[in-house]
């Protein structure tokens, strides 16, 4: 079975890293990092697949993975950005 879990990937000034955030796994807020973009995607892949085996080993259910709309949050984007240029004009 494919699970599609996100992943949220952001810059640290302060850590200097990339920090590696499984929003769907509660309980947790940053788990991994990388010096580089790909190295921290590629150490969230190894938690996210070590959390799933840890999951199904202790017979708890998966969280439901978020759905994002892209077309909903891409829409909100666009019209908050026209509210704010015809705020500033």
């Amino acid at each position: 079975m494919k699970h599609r879990y996100s992943m949220v990937i952001r810059w640290s000034d302060q850590d200097n890293l990339y920090l590696v955030q499984l929003p769907d796994f509660p309980g947790q807020k940053f788990l991994t990092d990388g010096e580089t973009y790909e190295e921290a995607a590629r150490h969230g892949q190894e938690i996210l697949e070590s959390l799933i085996q840890w999951y199904e080993e202790d017979g708890k259910p998966l969280p439901e993975p978020s759905m994002v709309n892209l077309d909903t949050e891409l829409d909100e984007a666009i019209a908050l950005q026209k509210q704010q240029s015809s705020q500033v004009a």
